[in-house]
């Protein structure tokens, strides 16, 4: 996900972290909040985003239980890999059904409407929700974009997803905030490819044709709609993301 996203703060050495410490307790969490919202609102300036001042708990919090908890696979079953030289080229996979927690943004630009959405979510994640508890961290995020009519864009409306986790699945905890909605979606299976970077429209168009290439003609495949899976901070150099083909219902 280009800009804010599950990682960013895994970007910040613990050094970082550790410098101006001071005796003074209250001091001390002030100073790490700072680093960690500078931290956050410069990865969003170059994104044409803001990061508002409400988000420095959800940041330190987020960034806290990063560094000690790990973070729960959205479960899958693998159906079939393409290989080539011991290359995956692309794998087929089953997502079952679950509960997702759902935001729709539609900015002006892809990455904005994916990182204004991922922050309402990151609040809902961190206690804003109806259990009042840090609810954890699932990977990957996956984005749904919808093409334009002559298939050379992406329409403005990007819905951002966040799976529940497992203990939360068969009662999901409630946002407060009115623009997030739990939804159980139903069991997708999608064609995957990997690739590395940030996502933006300009970088996942390409990489939409591609993984058309490597099909070649299909009518199995919805070619309207593709879904966007992140992984990884957008800080570092070799961001690992995936393009997702979804299989029309047989």
């Amino acid at each position: 996900m280009a800009l804010i996203s599950l990682e960013d703060l895994d970007g910040l050495e613990d050094e970082e972290l550790d410098n101006d410490i001071t005796d003074d307790p209250d001091s001390m969490e002030d100073d790490e909040q700072q680093r960690l919202y500078t931290h956050w609102q410069a990865i969003a300036s170059t994104h044409q985003v803001s990061v508002p001042r409400e988000m420095t708990g959800p940041i330190q919090e987020l960034t806290q239980r990063n560094q000690t908890q790990e973070r729960e696979q959205v479960p899958f079953a693998s159906i079939s890999q393409d290989e080539k030289l011991g290359e995956v080229l692309f794998e087929e996979r089953v997502y079952p059904a679950g509960k997702w927690a759902c935001i729709t943004k539609g900015e002006k630009l892809y990455e904005q409407s994916i990182s204004m959405g991922f922050m309402k979510l990151m609040k809902f994640i961190c206690k804003e929700n109806s259990v009042g508890r840090y609810l954890g961290m699932t990977v990957p995020i996956v984005n749904s974009i919808q093409m334009l009519e002559d298939g050379n864009g992406f329409q403005k409306d990007i819905l951002t997803a966040y799976y529940l986790p497992a203990e939360f699945q068969a009662n999901p905890p409630q946002p407060t905030d009115p623009d997030i909605t739990i939804l159980q979606r139903e069991a997708v299976r999608v064609i995957t490819r990997t690739f590395f970077g940030t996502t933006t429209e300009e970088t996942i168009m390409p990489q939409i044709n591609l993984l058309w290439e490597m099909l070649g003609p299909s009518e199995e495949m919805h070619r309207n709609s593709y879904m966007v899976a992140v992984y990884d901070n957008p800080g570092v150099s070799c961001r690992r993301n995936e393009i997702w083909f979804i299989r029309r219902d047989p």
